[in-house]
């Protein structure tokens, strides 16, 4: 499993790439980047991508909420692209519909529509 994770400071865009099985402790560290960059005052544009994306670890704390209470209506917006079979449960993990971040599903194919939409 791995995590990468680059921002650009001109647009706010957080780009993440997730292959693989997401565990808990790579999670966690990109929640701590998230921290860093909004407590420097940024509000960043998410775009995740999967390529290759296997689902959720089932081992560590998934119910660890804190991130999402305490930063989470900093963030501009999500864009999460991948494959249609992650979609519900994409939307589910990342709290679309209850939080206030607008949060969008796009197939693989539609990158381009997803990275406008997230810089939109």
């Amino acid at each position: 499993m791995s995590v990468s994770m680059k921002f650009d400071e001109g647009t706010q865009l957080c780009e993440m790439i997730i292959s693989g099985k997401l565990d808990r402790s790579s999670f966690k560290a990109t929640e701590v980047k998230m921290t860093e960059l909004i407590t420097s005052g940024k509000q960043p544009r998410i775009l995740v991508v999967l390529d290759g994306f296997l689902g959720w670890d089932q081992q560590g704390d998934w119910n660890n909420l804190d991130f999402m209470f305490t930063h989470g209506d900093k963030i501009e917006r999500i864009a999460v692209v991948g494959d249609k079979r992650w979609e519900s449960e994409v939307k589910m993990f990342t709290g679309a519909g209850i939080r206030k971040t607008p949060v969008g599903y796009f197939e693989t194919e539609r990158i381009g529509d997803a990275r406008a939409w997230v810089l939109g």
